[in-house]
């Protein structure tokens, strides 16, 4: 659990170069449509070249083909549904304001608990069991939506409703979609698939979105800037690949325990503190007020306490 822990602090903190460098790319200019399509435009032949060197290129494509369908919803689910919204919120709001509405996720993961079943051996041989809400890891998870509440609502004060909502939304819908894609791709690949190889087949999977994606940047903005190209490339390596690889393997290791699988997912309220240090210093973002700040604390503090009720 330790290990699981460890690996979703290091993915929080390389995550959190998408918030701070999609703000960036809003403010130069930058159409979202680009900044989310090139992300996993640029994942794909990176993850594949990985794939060739392990030699696990062809297990991946084979179970594709027998279940297209399975792996095209949810790798659409948990990759475009999820990085499409965020992409688009980042211009309607700092980066430390998305990064911290972002982790309704971890609410999200404990409510989703009953769609998704464990494994457990019996005398009549192994039966499968619906996992259960978890309620302590809900109630410590309150805490985070409360230190949400309080940053949209510093927020709100300053800006239009419409533009709240706009900011608002989308990521509540990318914060279900993420947990979502990403467990139910656990159950299709069960223990035949290692992390690389459960990245590269959603990130293939979900091209045709990508696509879509790209062909409407393309009608409607025109080709993506050198300076976003550049930009989109750092978020694929450091967001898509790394950041994306240590918190699949920290989910791999905990994967049969429902309650831990929260709390790993809790780890990722890292990402408000390395973005907010990231754009305050590096790139200037506006700093929060008193009220924001404490609502800062609040995610923090729940997530803190999500750790500790598990331990």
């Amino acid at each position: 659990m330790t290990k699981a822990l460890i690996l979703g602090i290091a993915s929080s903190f390389f995550f959190s170069f998408t918030f701070i460098l999609n703000q960036q790319m809003n403010i130069s200019g930058g159409s979202w449509l680009w900044s989310s399509s090139l992300r996993y435009i640029f994942m794909l032949p990176i993850l594949f070249i990985i794939m060739i060197i392990k030699n696990q290129l062809f297990d991946v494509l084979n179970d594709i083909i027998k279940k297209p369908i399975q792996w095209i919803t949810w790798s659409t689910i948990g990759f475009g549904l999820f990085y499409a919204p965020l992409s688009f919120a980042s211009a309607y709001g700092a980066s430390w304001l998305v990064a911290g509405t972002w982790q309704v996720t971890i609410v999200a993961g404990a409510l989703m608990s009953p769609l998704f079943f464990k494994s457990i051996e019996t005398k009549n041989g192994i039966c499968k069991v619906r996992n259960k809400i978890p309620k302590k890891c809900l109630l410590m998870s309150s805490i985070i939506l409360l230190g949400v509440f309080l940053m949209q609502f510093e927020e709100a004060k300053s800006i239009s409703g419409l533009k709240t909502f706009s900011g608002i939304v989308p990521v509540f819908l990318a914060s279900f979609a993420y947990p979502l894609g990403n467990r139910k791709m656990i159950e299709v690949c069960g223990n035949r698939f290692n992390t690389f190889q459960r990245v590269f087949g959603m990130t293939l999977c979900s091209m045709p979105f990508w696509i879509i994606v790209s062909i409407s940047g393309v009608l409607s903005v025109g080709l993506p800037s050198k300076e976003q190209i550049i930009q989109s490339l750092i978020v694929a390596v450091f967001s898509g690949i790394i950041a994306t690889i240590l918190f699949f393997k920290a989910t791999d290791i905990v994967s049969s325990d429902t309650h831990k699988l929260a709390v790993v997912e809790s780890t990722q309220s890292g990402e408000v503190i390395f973005t907010l240090l990231g754009g305050v210093f590096i790139f200037h973002d506006k700093i929060p007020t008193f009220i924001g700040l404490i609502g800062i604390i609040f995610v923090v503090i729940g997530m803190i306490l999500n750790s500790l009720i598990e331990s």
